[in-house]
């Protein structure tokens, strides 16, 4: 199991892979490469801050005044943890927890954790990276900021490389939440295994769906994001993710019958955000690798845009395809799940330790299931109203109870975290 889902930037028309030969070809690849089976035994994390540059200044930490660092000084800070994408010469080590450093459009900085088998251990190594990664920054005159939205800074991308300018060129014709997710949101993302065989694959599938609603509402804290049209909302990023494009960010999963089989065709028919090419220039790029106007992957498939790629995709395209797939849980070869806001200091432990609880064994997926079952359509309520809606609180409690008790020797902050949904509070602010 990985954590993550690479993101290569190298733009190339050539590759070792063949040509896919059908459709039916790559909904197998498909199948294959998304959702892996084998015995679920680990549990991985990415985390995001956001990044503000003050020199010199008395703001104090979980203040977004400031500028947002450059690409160059992120480097210049994080050595050779640099990932390739702000440091192209980088060696990119983890750091001691074994987690890798990389950097979001717009300065949010990140760590992928190693996927691990005890929840315990995945936070001890986070949290000494979390704060080896905070004294990099501070030599450098950059804090951390964790807030899950940004709510005094204008959206605005500081890494120009061509799959995120292709990406502000795709969302921008669609709306203003694209450019807000990619620059002003950061989230708590946690990863976890698939499944030893279809049933329990199903099982996960289903529960990290239904979950999803009321584990939104138990853990937004978001409620206010520059530049977002106005609107009362507990989860602003959450709503970037909900609007920014239908196409690519909310499957149908209800709908299908085999989440294998549905998925793959989902992603086949999903619009192409962009195309990579060796001729993208340094002048813009973002327009060198947009992709035909509507087109979908099937659509390049099949022959329809020969005219206007020259060349029909292969794996390594349909791989870069993936990448561009936003769902609330996305199958890597393990469950993505990424519909949680980014919490505040270290609380992300606790998202962490119920979602291991929920998933630990087939019985506990299955009290979880039936404890969210009234709220499993309610994804836009959920950011919207948070615990504030009497359903979704008394659902978010439900789910607390059920990881507690499935939970062996549950941590104190799972009991914290229970009362504090039991009175409807959402989890504070910035810090």
């Amino acid at each position: 199991m990985a954590v993550t889902l690479e993101h290569p930037e190298s733009a190339s028309d050539s590759s070792p892979h063949p040509a896919l030969s059908s459709r039916a070809a790559a909904e197998a690849f498909l199948g294959g490469v998304c959702f892996k089976l084998g015995p679920p035994m680990l549990i991985g994390a990415e985390l995001e801050w956001f990044t503000v540059h003050r020199p010199g200044t008395a703001a104090g930490r979980g203040s977004f005044a400031g500028r947002r660092p450059t690409a160059a000084l992120l480097a210049q800070a994080l050595g050779p943890h640099a990932p390739h994408s702000i440091a192209p010469d980088s060696p990119a080590e983890p750091l001691s927890g074994g987690s890798r450093v990389t950097v979001e459009p717009g300065g949010q900085i990140e760590l992928s954790s190693v996927p691990v088998p005890d929840p315990a251990e995945l936070c001890a190594r986070l949290g000494t990276d979390y704060r080896r990664l905070r004294e990099l920054l501070d030599s450098r005159s950059i804090q951390m900021v964790s807030a899950a939205a940004d709510p005094a800074r204008a959206p605005r991308c500081q890494l120009r490389l061509p799959r995120y300018q292709a990406m502000e060129d795709y969302f921008g014709r669609i709306g203003p939440f694209g450019r807000l997710m990619m620059s002003n949101t950061a989230a708590a993302q946690i990863s976890v295994d698939i499944g030893a065989d279809r049933t329990e694959l199903t099982a996960r599938w289903t529960a990290l769906h239904a979950l999803g609603p009321a584990l939104i509402a138990a853990f937004a804290c978001s409620p206010v994001l520059r530049g977002a049209p106005s609107g009362e909302w507990a989860s602003q990023r959450m709503r970037t993710w909900l609007h920014l494009d239908p196409a690519r960010a909310c499957p149908p999963v209800a709908d299908w019958s085999d989440p294998i089989t549905g998925y793959a065709r989902w992603a086949l028919d999903a619009p192409l955000l962009c195309v990579r090419r060796c001729d993208a220039g340094p002048a813009r790029p973002g327009v060198a690798w947009r992709a035909p106007e509507g087109a979908t992957f099937a659509d390049w498939l099949s022959g329809g845009l020969d005219d206007e790629l020259g060349r029909r995709p292969n794996l390594d395209d349909l791989r870069y395809h993936l990448t561009t797939l936003f769902p609330p849980v996305r199958p890597a070869g393990y469950f993505e799940i990424r519909y949680l806001d980014a919490q505040p200091g270290e609380d992300w432990k606790v998202p962490i330790a119920v979602l291991h609880a929920l998933l630990s064994t087939p019985a506990a997926v299955a009290d979880a299931t039936a404890a969210a079952a009234g709220t499993t359509d309610r994804w836009l309520d959920a950011a919207r109203h948070g615990l504030a809606d009497p359903q979704l609180r008394a659902a978010a409690v439900a789910l607390l109870e059920v990881a507690i008790a499935h939970s062996g020797a549950p941590a104190p902050e799972l009991h914290a975290a229970l009362h504090r949904c039991a009175a409807g509070a959402q989890p504070a602010g910035i810090s």
